[in-house]
C-alpha cells in the first residue's frame, strides 16, 4: 500500500524526469549563472518534496519550481552578500532584470532550452567542452554517463565542464539564440551535439538497456526546434536521420532485451508514421541542393526504411550514397559503413578487404563496431576461428549488456 507521501514522491520524481532540464534552462536565464541555477534547481525540488505532500501538486509544476528555485537562489545570495560585495551586484542585477513574478510562459520556456543549447555550443568553447556541457546541462546526463560515451574518465569530464562554465562566465558569453547572420555558422556545432545526444539514446554506450528513449526523444525535440528556427538543409537532414533511426527502436530488441540486427528485425514493428515524416524531410533537404553529411546519412536510412525486406534492400543505391558521403566527409567510420554495405552488395570477401585496409592504417583499432563487422564477414566466409577472435575483440570493447550478450551468442554459435 502506498501512502499519500509516497504518491507525491513518485510525482516529484516524474516531474524531475520530465521537466528538470527545462526548469534548469529557465533558471539559467533568470539567474545568469550555471552553478547558481543548478543549486536553485536542487532547492526547488527539495521544496517540492517538503511542501507538495501537504499543499498538493500544483497545476503547473514547472512554473512553481522555477519560482521556488529563483526565490531560494536570491535568498541564498542575500545571505552570502554580507561576506562578498561582488554578490551584492549579482543580486541587484537579478532583481532589476526580472520582476517579482518572473516570466515563465510555456513558449518562452521552450525558447530557454534553445538558448541554452546555443550557449553550450558557443564557438568560444572547444568541441569537447560543447558536447560535455550540452549533455550535462541540456540533457541531464551524469558525468559518468558522459565519460562512458566519450571513453574517458569522469574526473576529466567534470574538469571539462567546470572549465566551460568558467569560460562562459569570464568571457560573458551571452545566453541567447544568435542573430540570423551568425546562425548558419553556429548551427554546425549544435547539430553535431544534438546528434551525439541522439546516438547516446539510440545506442546507449553502457548499462543494461540497449536504448534510452528519453535521450533520443530529447534530441528529436531539439531537432524539431532547430528546423523551425532555421530550416537549413542540414538541420532538416539531421531531424530526418533521427526520426528514421528512431522508427526502428521497438524492433531493435526482443521482449527480454536481446539485440536484434537490422537484417532480422520485424519490419511490421517499425513506426510507419515516423518513417513517412523522415522520408518527406529527406526529400525536402535534397531539394535544397545544399546537401551535407546528415542529409546523405538520412537518405541512406530512407533506403533501408523503404525496403520491404532485408533481402530486397537496394545495396547499390546505398553504396552510391556512401561514395558521395565519403567524398564530402572523408572519415574512417564512413569508410567502415561503406565497407559493410559493399560486403552486402558484393560479398563478405570484398567487405573484409576494405575493413582490413582501415586496420592496416592503424585506424579504429579500438572501435567495437569495426571488429564486429569484420567478425561478421569472417563468419560468412566460414573462417570460424578468425571470426571468434574478432568477436572476442569486439566483446572486450563494449560495456553495453545487450551487445555483450549478442556477441557472446555469436561466439557460442561458432
Amino acid at each position: 500500500m502506498h501512502d499519500a507521501s509516497d504518491v507525491v514522491h513518485e510525482q516529484v520524481d516524474a516531474v524531475y524526469r520530465a521537466d528538470s532540464r527545462r526548469v534548469l534552462a529557465t533558471l539559467i536565464r533568470l539567474l545568469g549563472d550555471f552553478d547558481l541555477a543548478e543549486e536553485a534547481l536542487h532547492d526547488a525540488f527539495a521544496a517540492a518534496v517538503e511542501r507538495w505532500p501537504s499543499e498538493g501538486v500544483p497545476n503547473n509544476p514547472r512554473t512553481w519550481l522555477v519560482s521556488a528555485g529563483r526565490f531560494r537562489a536570491i535568498d541564498r545570495l542575500r545571505r552570502r552578500v554580507t561576506h562578498d560585495a561582488a554578490l551584492a551586484k549579482i543580486v541587484e542585477a537579478i532583481d532589476l532584470a526580472e520582476p517579482a513574478v518572473p516570466d515563465i510562459d510555456p513558449d518562452r520556456v521552450e525558447d530557454d532550452q534553445l538558448r541554452l543549447v546555443f550557449t553550450c555550443c558557443h564557438p568560444a568553447l572547444t568541441g569537447d567542452a560543447q558536447v560535455a556541457l550540452t549533455l550535462r546541462e541540456v540533457c541531464g546526463l551524469t558525468t559518468e554517463d558522459i565519460a562512458h560515451a566519450f571513453l574517458t574518465s569522469a574526473p576529466a569530464i567534470a574538469q571539462r565542464i567546470v572549465r566551460a562554465k568558467g569560460k562562459i562566465r569570464d568571457a560573458r558569453i551571452p545566453y541567447e539564440v544568435p542573430s540570423r547572420t551568425d546562425l548558419p555558422d553556429r548551427l554546425d556545432a549544435v547539430l553535431r551535439v544534438v546528434y551525439l545526444v541522439f546516438n547516446e539514446g539510440y545506442a546507449a554506450s553502457s548499462g543494461d538497456s540497449l536504448t534510452r528513449a528519453d535521450l533520443s526523444a530529447e534530441a528529436i525535440r531539439l531537432g524539431r526546434n532547430l528546423v523551425e528556427l532555421l530550416p537549413e538543409a542540414e538541420a532538416i537532414g539531421l531531424l530526418a536521420l533521427m526520426l528514421l533511426h528512431d522508427a526502428r527502436r521497438s524492433a531493435r530488441a526482443t521482449a527480454d532485451g536481446a539485440l536484434v540486427l537490422l537484417s532480422d528485425q520485424d519490419r511490421s514493428q517499425w513506426n510507419r508514421e515516423q518513417i513517412e515524416e523522415g522520408i518527406a524531410l529527406v526529400e525536402r533537404a535534397l531539394r535544397t541542393r545544399r546537401v551535407g553529411p546528415y542529409a546523405l546519412q538520412a537518405a541512406i536510412a530512407a533506403v533501408h526504411a523503404e525496403a520491404p525486406s532485408a533481402e530486397r534492400t537496394d545495396w547499390t543505391q546505398i553504396v552510391g550514397l556512401y561514395d558521395v558521403l565519403l567524398r564530402l566527409d572523408p572519415s574512417p567510420i564512413v569508410e567502415l559503413n561503406r565497407a559493410a554495405a559493399i560486403a552486402m552488395r558484393d560479398g563478405p570477401g570484398e567487405g573484409l578487404a576494405l575493413i582490413d585496409a582501415i586496420l592496416d592504417r592503424g585506424e579504429l583499432l579500438d572501435y567495437r563496431h569495426l571488429h564486429s563487422a569484420r567478425a561478421d564477414c569472417l563468419r560468412r566466409l566460414r573462417r570460424g576461428g578468425e571470426a571468434k577472435v574478432a568477436y572476442q575483440r569486439a566483446l572486450s570493447l563494449t560495456d553495453q549488456l545487450a551487445e555483450r550478450q549478442f556477441l557472446e551468442r555469436r561466439i557460442a554459435e561458432l
